[in-house]
C-alpha cells in the first residue's frame, strides 16, 4: 500500500453509446472517477491505456480502478479500447485492490478483478473509498456535479492534452422513452427517467476544462440533444429551446476552438419542427464546422422498428435529415458544412429477413436521389449488451449490404461534403501507411483523409480535396509549391503521374501558371489544379 492515500485511474478507453473515450476523447467517466476519488481524499494517478502499451507500469496504490469498453466499436486510426486479453493481462499485473468498471465489465476479463461496478464506476469508488463497502448505484446530481469539476485536472495527464484532446461533456443520464423500454438493444432506459444537469452546473464543469488547458469539446453524452432540458414524460418529448440557448451560447462564450454534439431522436425533430428548427439553428450559430447529428434510425424496416421499440420510422428520419440539410449544410470557416446528419443502422435486430437489406439501401436511395446529404453511415452488428437476439446474421449477405451502400451511397455522399477545391484547414497528421500519410480534422466523426507523399506526424495542415473514396476522401497540401515540391509530391498531382513530375522537376523553377500550364502542354490536366498551386 502507499504511504499517502492514492488511487490509480487506469482508462482502458469507452466506445458505448453515450459516451466516448477513445483518443483524441478523453470520457466524462474517467473524470468523474478521478473526482469521486479526489472528493475522498486520495490523490490521483491517471494511467491511459496507450500508456501501458508503450511500458508504463502500474504503482503501488490503495485502489486501482480501470474502465474500459466497447460496445459500440468504431473504425480506429490511433488507438483502441483494451480488449479483453490486455484486460486479462492488466489485471494479473496490478498488486493492489482493483475495480473495474464500463462495459467491460461482461467481459471474461472482468473475474480477475477483486470488484466490478456495473452501473457507475465512479460512485462503485467513492463508497469503497469513504466507506470500505459498496452498493451498485448511480451517483447523485451533487456528486455528479461535484466530482466532474473535481476531476478536471487530470485531462493534465493525458498524452494528447492540450491538442487534440477532446474532453466529452455529459448533459444528462437515461432516455426519454425509459417508460416503454427503449429501443430494445440499448442500456440508457434502463437507467430511468432523464436526470437532466442545469445549463449552470454543466458550464462550470467546461470552464474548469477549459481552466486545465482543454480546447476542444463534444457535448456527447445524452440519447438526444435536441430534447436536452426537455420535462416532458413523453416518449416523444417536446424540445425546449431556451435550455438549449442558454448551455450553448454559455458554452459559446468560453470559446472553444472545437464545439461539436453528438446523437439526436429523429421523431423529436420530426414531432416539433418548430422547437426542432430554433435548437439546430443554435447549434449552427453556437457551435464549430464539421459538427454531425448522429440519427437513430437503425433500421427502415416496420417490422424490426416495431419489434424492438425503436426511435423513429423512416418518414420522420427523412424530415429529420431534410430540415437539418436545410438550417446546416452551408459551409464553414474550416472548410466543412456547419451541421450535418448521420444515419445509424443496425443489422441482427429482432424481426429482420432478407427484405431488411433492402429497405434500408431504399431508404438511403432516397436521400441520396433528393438531394441530401449524410456526413455518415454507420452500419454494425448489433451486440448483446441488454440481452441475447436470436437472429442469425448471414455474414456474406451483410458484407454485400454494406459494399453496396459504400458503393452506391457513401461516395456520393463525401462528394456532396467536400467537392472538388474544397480546402479543409488544420488537418492532424496521425498516421503513415507506406507512402500515404493519414489524417483528419479534430472533432466529431472527422473524415480520414489520405495524402500520397510523406507529411509531418503530429501536425497541422491545410489540405485541398481532389478525390474520393468510400469511406474516405484524398488531397494535397494547400497551398501546393510546386517548384519545392518532392517527386512523390508532384506524383499526387491529379493527373500528373510519375512521368509528368519528373518532366516538371526536370523543368522548374516556374515564374507562374501559365509557364507551368505551357510545360505540361495539357491544358485538361494543368486547369483544375490552377487554384491549388503556387510558385
Amino acid at each position: 500500500m502507499a504511504d499517502t492515500p492514492n488511487t490509480v485511474i487506469v482508462d482502458g478507453y469507452i466506445d458505448d453509446p453515450a459516451a466516448l473515450g477513445v483518443p483524441p476523447y478523453i470520457s466524462p467517466i474517467v473524470r468523474a472517477a478521478a473526482g469521486a476519488a479526489l472528493d475522498a481524499g486520495h490523490e490521483v494517478e491517471y494511467i491511459t491505456a496507450d500508456m501501458l502499451r508503450h511500458g508504463k507500469e502500474i504503482p503501488d496504490a490503495d485502489l486501482v480502478a480501470v474502465i474500459s469498453g466497447n460496445t459500440v466499436p468504431g473504425k480506429y486510426l490511433r488507438s483502441m479500447p483494451m480488449s479483453s486479453k490486455e484486460l486479462m493481462h492488466l489485471a494479473h499485473s496490478i498488486g493492489s485492490y482493483s475495480i473495474l468498471g464500463g462495459s467491460s465489465c461482461s467481459s471474461s476479463a472482468s473475474r480477475f478483478f477483486d470488484e466490478i461496478s456495473e452501473k457507475d464506476i465512479a460512485a462503485g469508488i467513492f463508497d469503497i473509498l469513504s466507506y470500505r463497502e459498496r452498493k451498485e448505484r448511480y451517483r447523485t446530481m451533487d456528486e455528479w456535479n461535484r466530482w466532474m469539476v473535481l476531476g478536471a485536472s487530470i485531462v493534465k495527464q493525458h498524452q494528447d492534452h492540450p491538442r487534440p484532446l477532446v474532453a466529452e461533456i455529459e448533459t444528462y443520464r437515461g432516455c426519454h422513452r425509459y417508460a416503454s423500454g427503449g429501443c430494445s438493444y440499448c442500456i440508457e432506459p434502463l437507467k430511468g427517467r432523464p436526470l437532466m444537469r442545469r445549463p449552470e452546473d454543466i458550464l462550470r464543469e467546461a470552464a474548469e476544462l477549459k481552466r486545465n488547458g482543454i480546447v476542444n469539446v463534444r457535448v456527447g453524452g445524452q440519447t438526444c440533444i435536441v430534447s436536452y432540458g426537455s420535462e416532458d414524460d413523453s416518449g416523444i418529448p417536446r424540445p425546449n429551446p431556451d435550455a438549449v440557448r442558454k448551455l450553448f451560447f454559455g458554452l459559446r462564450d468560453l470559446q472553444f476552438e472545437v464545439m461539436h454534439v453528438d446523437n439526436a431522436n429523429p421523431a423529436v425533430i420530426s414531432e416539433y419542427p418548430d422547437e426542432s428548427e430554433k435548437i439546430l439553428g443554435i447549434l449552427t450559430e453556437c457551435c464549430t464546422p464539421g459538427n454531425v447529428l448522429a440519427l437513430g434510425m437503425e433500421s427502415a424496416d416496420i417490422s424490426v422498428i416495431e419489434a424492438n421499440n425503436l426511435n423513429a420510422t423512416p418518414e420522420r428520419t427523412i424530415d429529420a435529415i431534410r430540415m437539418i440539410n436545410r438550417i446546416g449544410a452551408s459551409r464553414g470557416a474550416n472548410g466543412m458544412p456547419l451541421l450535418l446528419p448521420g444515419i445509424n443502422i443496425i443489422a441482427g435486430l429482432d424481426g429482420e429477413t432478407a427484405g431488411t437489406y433492402d429497405k434500408n439501401l431504399e431508404f438511403l436511395r432516397k436521400v441520396r436521389d433528393e438531394g441530401l446529404i449524410l456526413r455518415r453511415i454507420n452500419i454494425r452488428q448489433v451486440l448483446p449488451v441488454r440481452r441475447e437476439f436470436d437472429v442469425r446474421i448471414n455474414e456474406k449477405r451483410f458484407r454485400k449490404h454494406k459494399e453496396t451502400i459504400r458503393e452506391e451511397i457513401d461516395r456520393e455522399m463525401l462528394k456532396r461534403v467536400v467537392p472538388y477545391g474544397t480546402v479543409l484547414r488544420n488537418v492532424l497528421m496521425e498516421l503513415a501507411d507506406g507512402g500515404t500519410t493519414f489524417g483528419r480534422q479534430i472533432g466529431s466523426y472527422p473524415l480520414l483523409i489520405g495524402v500520397s507523399y510523406p507529411l509531418e506526424i503530429g501536425k497541422y495542415y491545410d489540405i485541398v480535396i481532389t478525390d474520393w473514396g468510400y469511406r474516405s476522401v484524398t488531397g494535397i497540401k494547400y497551398p501546393f509549391d510546386v517548384n519545392a515540391a518532392s517527386m512523390a509530391a508532384l506524383s499526387a498531382l491529379p493527373g500528373i503521374g510519375k512521368k509528368r513530375a519528373a518532366a516538371i522537376i526536370r523543368r522548374r523553377p516556374f515564374e507562374d501558371f501559365d509557364e507551368f500550364s505551357s510545360a505540361l502542354d495539357e491544358p485538361s490536366v494543368s486547369e483544375p489544379l490552377k487554384n491549388f498551386l503556387t510558385f
